[in-house]
């Protein structure tokens, strides 16, 4: 057992905003999170990495009550990667990813050769070596998300929290990043967007509608077209991937579209002058 989560529930300004929210993530594994937007998956994820305090319930790492570790220990053990953000000063990648490195130093110690080795590292396992010295406000979404979690390699923790890491980006750089992060051999848990990719890349997900698990398990149990439209409120076609056999999701219109009309054909216009 790893990540546990016991009947969690967080309110913010007053109203309850997730309630009663139970499930496991297994060590290596990849669980997502699915739910509309507002449906609390941030919520969710901002209790597991301290930003919210549960009003009710636990989070606990490996049977340990995850707030009662020192932020550093728990630093240690943690990295999140939230949405994209742009940063006041421009650090360059290199500075970026070494702010991964400070769960692991005293105040005031300065980076050591093992630090930089490790940053090193890092950015060449996410492919951005010829991005090292750029200053990271003038990278594209998906270059962003790559030097994040390379931050989050160097940290060396063995959880990965990942707030929507997809969203914003095409497609190339969503597959990207969700094959960088499922090669990590890490335990990971992620508020995904695309329920198709979910499906993809995901062990187990668990669906969120307004504050409260509704289906959890593996993709193909939980996502269905019965799900989905009472998680989201809308109507979707539910087919295997082609390649994978995992769910893959076809919108489908509200309203049937019709055929298009036959155009009216209108006789010739006889030139003037040429009447009978």
């Amino acid at each position: 057992m790893s990540l546990e989560l016991q009947d969690l529930s967080v309110d913010i300004a007053g109203r309850r905003i997730v309630s009663d929210i139970s499930f496991t993530v297994p060590d290596g594994s990849f669980a997502g999170l699915l739910g509309p937007n507002g449906s609390g998956k941030s919520t969710i994820l901002k209790a597991i990495y301290r930003l919210h305090r549960p009003a009710a319930g636990r989070v606990l790492l490996d049977d340990a009550d995850l707030l009662s570790l020192r932020p550093k220990d728990a630093a240690r053990r943690v990295a999140v990667v939230a949405q994209e953000f742009a940063l006041e000063f421009d650090f360059t990648v290199v500075e970026m990813v070494m702010i991964g490195r400070t769960p692991h130093k005293r105040a005031f110690d300065r980076d050591g050769e093992a630090d930089r080795a490790i940053v090193d590292q890092a950015i060449e396992q996410v492919g951005c070596q010829d991005l090292a010295h750029r200053g990271f406000n003038t990278l594209s979404g998906g270059e962003k998300q790559r030097v994040l979690i390379a931050q989050a390699i160097a940290q060396e923790a063995d959880h990965l929290i990942l707030d929507e890491p997809t969203n914003h980006l095409d497609i190339r750089y969503q597959v990207e990043i969700l094959e960088l992060v499922s090669a990590l051999g890490i335990t990971v848990l992620a508020a995904i967007h695309d329920l198709s990719l979910a499906a993809l890349f995901c062990d187990t997900v668990h669906l969120i509608a307004d504050g409260r698990i509704i289906a959890g398990g593996p993709p193909e149990s939980v996502i269905t077209a019965d799900s989905v439209r009472d998680a989201y409120g809308t109507d979707v076609l539910v087919i295997s991937h082609p390649e994978t056999g995992t769910p893959h999701l076809i919108p489908r219109r509200s309203r049937p579209t019709q055929a298009p009309s036959s155009p009216t054909v209108h006789p010739p216009v006889p030139p003037a002058g040429t009447g009978n």
